[in-house]
């Protein structure tokens, strides 16, 4: 009799241990938790790296499109140049002349 008395408590020690490792405080699933947590916050973190060095980017660039634009309004020979290389612009009485190198 007392040797049965001594195997269920065994037993639901074993289950009660089972539990609280499974699923009690600071267990295997709150664990499990935790770490993806931790994982979507590391994730989160090289996401607002990247979205930090593509805005420096993008500021850059617009930097360099505002001087662009304020050299097109302000000097003339500037929108002049840019008109002859980008549409190929020839004033009156000029003569246009393309050399086409030789292939080799």
């Amino acid at each position: 009799m007392a040797n049965k008395i001594l195997t269920a408590i065994l037993v639901l020690l074993i289950i009660w241990l089972q539990y609280q490792i499974w699923y009690g405080e600071h267990g295997r699933n709150e664990n499990i938790q935790n770490n993806l947590e931790q994982k979507s916050i590391a994730l989160l973190q090289i996401e607002i790296i990247d979205q930090i060095s593509q805005n420096k980017q993008l500021t850059s660039q617009n930097e360099k499109l505002e001087k662009e634009v304020w050299m097109l309004r302000n000097r003339p020979e500037i929108l002049e140049e840019k008109a002859r290389e980008q549409i190929g612009l020839i004033k009156k009485d000029e003569v246009f002349y393309r050399i086409i190198p030789k292939e080799q």
